[in-house]
């Protein structure tokens, strides 16, 4: 379980052209990697995320409860194929791509609980609620199922509280401190179903 990508964006102004052509919205989902394993780079973490991201809503995809969103790259073959299927267009995704700040292996939804604690180089991380995508999801996808399809599949991703502020860098080891287990990012998944079907 280690990190691969630490990616940071800046909030920008878009057009969503997949949903409502001429609406325009404001989000940081657009996120570069400034950290790789190929090119580790240390970064520092506040209790807002990682230094030189930033967040355009502290309500629904920010603040200190949602400081770090985390992605499995186990997903991105997933998201790779139903693009190319859909698009009939050949894609291959970077780090950050689904706006996560961290880019992780090893773990996905089943493996993740609400309460767990990462112990990341020397940071304390808090895993708090899965992400639930929105229309700005579609939009960054180029792909009006795209929302759904997360939903559908459970591929959420989560996010995480920083208890203590520290360094990290890709490469980095993830240590997993399970708090109750009563509550998985797979069952909040599960639920999120439920309520939008």
């Amino acid at each position: 379980m280690k990190i691969i990508s630490l990616n940071v964006g800046k909030v920008k102004t878009y057009d969503d052209q997949i949903l409502a052509p001429g609406k325009f919205f404001t989000s940081a989902i657009d996120k570069t990697s400034v950290s790789s394993v190929d090119h580790p780079v240390p970064m520092e973490v506040s209790n807002l995320g990682i230094d030189g991201d930033e967040q355009s809503d502290l309500v629904v995809h920010g603040g200190y409860d949602k400081a770090l969103y985390a992605y499995p790259h186990e997903h991105y073959s997933f998201w790779e194929e139903l693009i190319h299927k859909e698009m009939k267009s050949e894609v291959k995704f970077s780090f950050g791509h689904f706006g996560e700040n961290l880019t992780v292996t090893g773990l996905i939804e089943h493996d993740v609980w609400v309460g767990d604690i990462w112990l990341i180089a020397d940071t304390e991380l808090r895993v708090t609620k899965l992400r639930e995508p929105c229309f700005k999801f579609n939009a960054k996808m180029k792909f009006s199922k795209a929302t759904k399809t997360m939903i559908q599949t459970g591929r959420s991703g989560w996010y995480l509280k920083v208890i203590k502020e520290g360094s990290i860098q890709a490469g980095d080891l993830i240590k997993v401190v399970h708090g109750p287990k009563k509550i998985s990012i797979k069952s909040q998944n599960d639920t999120l179903f439920i309520k939008r079907t």
